[in-house]
């Protein structure tokens, strides 16, 4: 994964740990307070969010403990691998798009990042600058080509 993306999961799981967890237990002990907890809803639903909210620290503690950080900048050639930003033209709509290829977990297609195991980058990976890709994508098949190739 990019340093960018291990920052944000560090960031995440320092929110759940220093925040989130803290204030579900104080909703646990609102709610124990209340009585009967056989039939009290708001207990329930306190200790559902405290149950997901160890298993996403699990599960982010995990995935920090084995992540390899790559810094793009410190990548470069010609073809596109993981870490590159590519720009794109759609050869039919001639409209451009760039892309940032980077590990599964920071994935987010609103910010122009795209999982390296989406079909979109397996289509792009090992293509270089004026290469024309054709990409089987869930809304169909696509054709680009490729502009720029950058590692920033």
């Amino acid at each position: 994964m990019t340093g960018e993306g291990h920052a944000a999961l560090e960031a995440e799981l320092k929110q759940l740990k220093s925040v989130e967890r803290h204030a579900v237990i104080k909703a646990i002990a609102e709610a124990r307070e209340h009585g009967d907890l056989s039939e009290n809803a708001e207990y329930h639903a306190a200790k559902e969010k405290q149950s997901f909210i160890e298993g996403r620290v699990l599960e982010l503690e995990d995935m920090l403990g084995r992540a390899e950080v790559i810094d793009p900048k410190t990548l470069s050639g010609k073809t596109v691998k993981f870490g590159a930003t590519v720009t794109v033209v759609d050869e039919d709509t001639e409209k451009e798009a760039s892309y940032k290829i980077v590990g599964d977990q920071e994935a987010d297609v609103s910010l122009g990042k795209i999982s390296v195991s989406s079909p979109i980058a397996r289509g792009l990976i090992g293509k270089e600058e004026g290469d024309v890709v054709e990409v089987n994508t869930p809304g169909g098949g696509r054709s680009w080509e490729i502009m720029k190739v950058e590692f920033k």
